[in-house]
């Protein structure tokens, strides 16, 4: 997942952006109009192509080309006209107010207007949306009203509110810090959705069947052979100016031949969640009519611990009826499992170096990110065995495994999807670090990835560590939409006051307004991460993306290259 991810938005933005380096294709011939570029992917798309409801960076590879926000970022981060033209603050930063692009047609035809923002974020703050699936709710509970909305206390949504078909005004509950990001998400069209129930939405026609999916981006999802390939036709209508190309297919093949297909000139490109492989790239690279983009990945791989367990069949968030995970309730435990694993041999073995150790849930790109403060984790199997010994787990029948404090048998299970194949190789080697400092691992069968996916956040009972990995979103720092505890992708159902409560201060007015302020409490927050660890991250790989040299106008971004893609090009 990009979760792999997932995705996650939660997560990667779908939207695209401007004013970025183009990558150097000369030479390669004079590009033209038309063609169709092939890109591959590693798993397929579980089907849901709707912003507010998709779980996993396939789905993202879809709606990038499909889908826009208001607003979108540049090559260093900053907010740029989208969607909307222009926006204006009010005095102490309540309200924004956005004037809307005039003349921008929905895929169907219908005119993109105010009401459609409008509806996308009340239906992201409407009571059944976290029941039905959303995890999105971090980008609407600034708005003002939305606990009441949220929890059907009232009828009346006073978050955004359409001043004229082509102005709209966000009102926060206080001065927002976060007022652009919050106004980044994609937006989806009033008019396929305004009578089906919240709880429909994920299954209605408009989620999930080509020509029924609906965005006013560059491409159109036109056709699909589930599970294998999913075609993107161009918008002739496009805001921006008529797309280059005329279509956009993603193949969907197992990551053992995506480079023979690169090669072979079958596919033009192969992008997030996975790239190709580290061990990979000498290949590639001499690959002449090949071009490869390297950058450090916007997100990191998690070996996750499980604090806590909801209730069994219960899908709302409710950390009071959440129970102890009593395997893992000693935080000596956990700090013992991350100074255990060598992450740095990891790194060297299966990423051949082309990655880095991180220590904190935010991405290095971000100027929050702090790299001295919290613990760092160096391994030491030797100070993991002396935590286990403090904390009473020892092994007392000398076959090799410790016992808990009571004697009993201690065994700690480690769930892992398929799909990511560096992923799947870190199990067994996670595995026998943790058995080297006498931790009993039942290292389980791994599961497809859709299917993992659902057990971990709806099945996962008796589960105890968990390997993901999770894309992030590039409009801010703030971690809450992973790892608060209202978090739908808070799959460790973490649930730490203290550290709530910093992530709260991090953008409480008016100290948030000083970025200085912000990086001081974020760095309290990873301090505090770090010691009470509900995941350990793993390490953040080299992003290792490739094209087909005859693929031109490319932007890069820090995130993606999966942006402006009306204006890509091939020369043949």
């Amino acid at each position: 997942m990009l979760v792999t991810v997932l995705i996650i938005g939660m997560l990667a933005a779908c939207s695209d952006s401007s004013n970025n380096e183009e990558t150097d294709n000369e030479g390669e011939g004079d590009a033209k109009s038309g063609g169709t570029v092939t890109g591959a992917m590693d798993t397929a798309p579980t089907g849901l192509f709707n912003p507010i409801f998709y779980t996993e960076a396939y789905e993202s590879n879809i709606l990038s080309f499909t889908h826009e926000g208001l607003v979108s970022q540049n090559s260093e981060l900053e907010f740029i006209p989208n969607l909307a033209t222009e926006w204006e603050p009010n005095d102490d930063n309540t309200e924004y107010t956005f004037k809307l692009k005039e003349g921008v047609k929905w895929h169907d035809g219908e005119d993109f207007t105010a009401d459609d923002v409008v509806f996308t974020y009340k239906t992201l703050s409407s009571p059944g949306y976290i029941e039905a699936g959303g995890v999105r709710t971090n980008y609407v509970e600034r708005l003002a009203g939305y606990e009441e909305f949220s929890t059907g206390k009232t009828k009346d949504f006073q978050g955004v509110v359409k001043v004229d078909d082509h102005t709209v005004k966000f009102v926060f509950a206080q001065p927002n810090v976060l007022a652009l990001p919050d106004a980044s998400f994609s937006i989806i069209p009033e008019h396929k959705f305004a009578d089906v129930p919240v709880a429909e939405i994920p299954e209605h026609a408009a989620s999930r069947d080509p020509n029924e999916v609906v965005g006013t981006g560059p491409f159109k999802f036109t056709e699909m052979v589930e599970g294998e390939q999913y075609i993107l036709t161009k918008n002739a209508d496009y805001w921006q100016g008529e797309p280059k190309l005329e279509r956009v297919v993603w193949k969907v093949v197992d990551q053992s031949i995506i480079l023979g297909l690169l090669e072979k000139g079958e596919i033009d490109f192969v992008a997030d969640p996975n790239g190709f492989q580290a061990a990979d790239y000498e290949t590639v690279d001499a690959m002449e009519h090949v071009e490869i983009i390297e950058q450090p990945d916007f997100g990191y791989q998690i070996m996750g611990m499980m604090h806590n367990h909801r209730a069994k069949g219960d899908t709302t968030i409710s950390p009071d009826k959440w129970t102890e995970n009593e395997k893992l309730s000693d935080p000596k435990v956990r700090q013992a499992i991350a100074y255990a694993i060598n992450r740095q041999a990891i790194i060297d073995g299966l990423l051949f170096g082309r990655g880095a150790i991180q220590n904190s849930p935010i991405a290095t790109q971000f100027w929050a990110y702090d790299d001295t403060n919290p613990n760092q984790y160096e391994f030491d199997a030797e100070k993991a065995k002396s935590l286990l010994d403090e904390a009473g787990y020892v092994d007392k029948d000398g076959d090799g495994f410790r016992e808990d404090p009571q004697g009993n048998e201690w065994v700690l299970n480690l769930n892992y999807p398929t799909g990511n194949q560096i992923r799947e190789r870190s199990a067994p080697i996670i595995e026998e670090f943790l058995e080297a400092v006498g931790i009993n691992i039942d290292l389980r069968q791994p599961k497809e990835a859709a299917a993992y996916f659902e057990d971990l956040e709806l099945n996962s009972q008796d589960w105890d560590l968990y390997l993901l990995g999770w894309s992030l979103g590039s409009t801010d720092p703030d971690p809450s939409g992973l790892w608060n505890a209202m978090a739908g992708y808070n799959y460790s159902r973490w649930n730490n006051p203290e550290a709530d409560q910093l992530l709260k201060d991090a953008f409480t007015p008016p100290d948030a307004f000083d970025q200085e302020y912000r990086k001081k409490v974020y760095s309290d927050w990873q301090v505090k991460f770090a010691e009470d660890l509900p995941a350990v991250i793993l390490y953040a790989q080299n992003s290792l993306w490739a094209h087909n040299k005859r693929l031109q106008g490319i932007e890069v971004l820090p995130y993606s290259f999966l942006s402006n893609s009306h204006n890509w090009q091939v020369t043949e």
